[in-house]
Formats: structure tokens, sequence, C-alpha cells
């Protein structure tokens, strides 16, 4: 998502001269450390709940992978072992997706009316709501991020996007058209059979809602496999309550080279959803083409520049990026960003998910060292426990520059510099990516003309992560094809059928 996505500050001056001329930079050529730490990094909250979602679901049931093979899930506070997780692979991505078929082909599902399927989504928001405690602290105990993000902001969030489209569910119609003939013509939309989902480790939950929801309100029944890192997922375990019928949905968790390939393979999945890397999303398209041509929608990388114009509220925009966008004297701001265990109130940065993502963190901040960035602040581990990092901030970026062109994923900040309205754009755009972007300007035209030239799926002016279920997200370019959200995601899991009839002595035509 955009939230971890974002890549530069382009802090702009309309003149000619820079809003940050040489000298502005306090600390430049010198590393200044004294992040706002929390002693949990080295002495961690123990969660009080007991994790029991360590099975696949298939069918209704929970059951073990065929093979009997299980993977651990570590908590990224201390890199320990929270649990032993099921290992499904192309076996257990088999039976899911005939119970799978089994449920759309036989089952009470796509025959209910739009209006019982829509109380029964409605019932499963309402449990979500019942159950926030126990899914936040699963979420964050098995991903890293602040408690308070997850219980506060993404569990109303996923329960927010299920209620909207339940109430999509019995609103979802065709149209009759007037032909050049005596015929009666219209069209419906039908439910698009059976959905392949493959969701990331990033925002675990809030995914799962935004693949689910418009799936089951259309009427598909639904495989999905999580993301390895993080297969934590006990709303499953609500849906039977809330009445969804057995093979519904189905849920794998494993590998991406093994169950995941699997499913995007699969010759009896009607569509695939996939969100992950663009990397990721060439070889699951790749698999797709190659099986049955299935349709497939990706939402990938990013790259999203946040321009900063002369004469916006600087103070709104530092505070308003995720990983607070500093510069001049906001440096100040990364140094208050308190890290620490995410259990504790207050902690606004938790660690990385694993130790893959983190030693790729540390390589890329190593990059722009070595390729000649100025290294403001941050740049190394935090504790010595974990997989805990600085909040980074580099100055002096070139746009060939490694972290100026790949997405990170993490807590690295680079901030360059621009003067002319052209120059900002020609260089936003010049990424390979292209899923959102951030302007803050006080300034209408200069508002209207960046919305509009930039390449990207979502243009956020004076805010940032604005994430309403209505609003639709996706990328151009290779951050992805189709979107997610909004009544624009229902068409993924549609088919449109003509019908076309003849009329015997019409009174109009």
């Amino acid at each position: 998502m955009a939230a971890r996505r974002i890549s530069s500050l382009l802090s702009c001056s309309l003149s000619y001269s820079s809003l940050l001329p040489e000298g502005r930079f306090c600390g430049v050529g010198r590393v200044v450390s004294g992040y706002s730490t929390s002693a949990g990094i080295e002495n961690p909250i123990n969660p009080s709940i007991k994790v029991h979602c360590t099975q696949l679901l298939i069918n209704g049931n929970f059951v073990d992978s065929a093979s009997g093979k299980t993977f651990p899930t570590y908590d990224p506070r201390t890199g320990n072992v929270i649990a032993h997780v099921a290992e499904g692979d192309a076996e257990d991505i088999d039976r899911a997706v005939c119970a799978a078929r089994k449920a759309f082909d036989e089952g009470p599902w796509p025959k209910m009316t739009a209006y019982e399927r829509s109380k029964v989504l409605f019932r499963f928001a309402d449990l979500l709501d019942k159950h926030i405690e126990e899914l936040a602290t699963l979420e964050t105990w098995d991903n890293g991020k602040p408690y308070e993000q997850s219980a506060k902001i993404e569990l109303p969030m996923i329960s927010r996007i299920i209620r909207y489209y339940a109430g999509w569910a019995d609103k979802i119609h065709g149209l009759t058209i007037p032909a050049d003939g005596p015929h009666l013509v219209q069209t419906i939309h039908e439910p698009i059979g059976v959905a392949g989902q493959i969701i990331p480790w990033n925002f675990p939950l809030l995914m799962f809602a935004w693949k689910v929801g418009p799936a089951l309100a259309c009427g598909c029944t639904i495989v999905l496999k999580s993301a390895e890192q993080t297969p934590f997922h006990s709303e499953w375990e609500l849906f039977p309550e809330a009445g969804l019928p057995p093979g519904v949905l189905n849920v794998v968790s494993g590998f991406g080279p093994t169950a995941g390939a699997a499913l995007a393979s699969h010759m009896d999945v009607d569509k695939l959803a996939f969100t992950g890397s663009s990397e990721t999303g060439k070889i699951v398209l790749e698999l797709a083409s190659k099986s049955n041509l299935k349709p497939v929608t990706l939402e990938l990388g990013g790259k999203s520049p946040f321009i900063v114009c002369k004469d916006a509220d600087v103070d709104k925009a530092v505070e308003l990026a995720h990983f607070a966008l500093f510069f001049n004297q906001r440096k100040a701001r990364a140094l208050k960003r308190s890290v620490g265990d995410p259990f504790k109130a207050g902690v606004e940065q938790g660690p990385q998910i694993d130790s893959e993502q983190f030693e790729k963190i540390l390589r890329y901040i190593r990059s722009g060292i070595e390729s000649g960035a100025t290294l403001i602040t941050g740049g190394d581990r935090l504790g010595s426990k974990g997989f805990y990092i600085q909040p980074t901030v580099f100055t002096n970026v070139k746009e060939d520059m490694l972290i100026s062109q790949d997405e990170i994923f993490g807590p690295v900040q680079s901030i360059l510099k621009f003067r002319y309205m052209d120059e900002v754009i020609r260089r936003a755009n010049s990424t390979r990516y292209g899923l959102a972007a951030g302007v803050f300007t006080n300034d209408l035209d200069t508002a209207n003309t960046l919305s509009r030239a930039l390449k990207v799926g979502t243009v956020w002016i004076n805010c940032y992560d604005v994430f309403d279920a209505a609003i639709p997200f996706g990328g151009y370019k290779m951050s992805g094809q189709g979107r997610e959200k909004g009544v624009h995601c229902l068409s993924n899991y549609l088919q449109v059928k003509a019908i076309v009839a003849p009329l015997k002595n019409p009174a109009w035509i």
C-alpha cells in the first residue's frame, strides 16, 4: 500500500531559488542520533491471547496440510517463534479449489438472494467489531505494527469495508438496451466463479477485507493464500457464525513458489487478484496466462512522490506523511519518532516484518551512503534484538540512486529539490511505478496542474493516506492493473452477459 511506499520529499520552489538552499539543513555532513526509543525493545510485552488459527480452512473445516508440514512464524520484536502453521502446497490448493468450485456450482451461496448475502456480510462486520482486541493483538504480534494502529485505525476500516460491500450486494444490476431492430436486449452481471486471492504481509487484515468483501458481495467463492510472514487470521473463524456456507471461503497458508504458484496456475480458478511486489506480479500474470487465461487484477509496488510546494503548510505536510517527511529543522521530528514494542502506548514505529526485510532495508541504506547521498539521521539497527531500524533520512539524493528508484518498504526517507513545475512533473513521472502521490500547496492552479499531470492512480492534495472504502485504489505502469475498493472493484468479480430475444409485433421499439 501507499502508506508504506512514500519515496521522496520533493521540496519545491516555483521560482529560481530553492526552498531549501545550501546551508539550510543543519547537521549536513554528520549523522544525528538520539531517537525516542522504548525499553520494550529489550523487554517486550507478552500478549495474553492464545494463538489457535494455525491450520488451513478448507470446505468449512480447519485442517492440517496434506503433507503434514508446518512452518514457523516469528515475532518481529524478538525473532522468536510464535507458532508453527500448516504449510499448504499444490495438493492443498487443489483441495481448496475443489471445495470452492462445488460451493459455487452446487452450494447455496450464488443462489441466495443478494439481500441474504448482504445480511451475512453485515453480520460478519458486527462480529469483527466485537473481536477488535483479539484481532488487533494477533495483527500486531504477527506483523509488528503498533497496536494502536491495528485496533483504532485498521480494524474499524476493515468492518467499514465489509459493510460497504454488503450494501452493494443487492444493487448490482444490468441494463435494458434499445436495439436497432425489434429485439429485447438486456445485460446481466453474473459472479465470475471461483476467485483466487493472494494477499501481502504489510496489511494482512485490511487486504483480506479489500479482496474478500467485493468477491462475496458479487456471489463468488474464494480460495485465499495468506502471506507466509503473517499467517494468523482468526477473522476466518467468525464467518460460520455470520452464516457463510462451507466452501465459500477457503484459506491456505504457504509459500509463493508452491501454494501461490499452484493457485495462480490452477485451471479451475476463474479469476485471480494479487497484491505484492511488481516482480512477483509479473510471475503471477504469466502463470495465469499460461493456464486458462484467467483475468488478473494486480496491486503492486510503488515509489510515491510527496511534493511540497513553497506555499504549502509545511507543518501539516510533515505530520501527515506516514514516515514523517522531514526536512530543514523538521529533522527534529525524525529524532522524536518513538520506536519500540508495538504493544506499548505511544509507539509510532515497530519492527520490520522479518530478518529478510530487515537486511534488505539496511542494504538500501548502505547503497545510499555509498552512492553519495547525505545521511542526516538514522542508518542503522535499533537495539540488540528483533528487527528494529532507526528512522533514516537522506538528503542530496539523485534520481539515479537506488534509494530514489526502488521500493524500499521501510523507514527510509529520501529528500530531493526542484525549482520548476515541468521539472517536478518530469522527475515524479520518471519512475517505473505509478501508485500514488501527495501534493502540498495552497495554490489551486498548482494543485490542478500536478494532479492531472502525475501518472499515478491516486493523488492526495493537502492530505495523505485517505483510504475511504468508496475510493478506488490502484496504480499506473508497473504499480498494477485494475482497482481495489469502491464500485470499480465489483467489476473484477463479475461477468457481463448480453441476452437478446426477438420482439413480435412490439407496440414500440
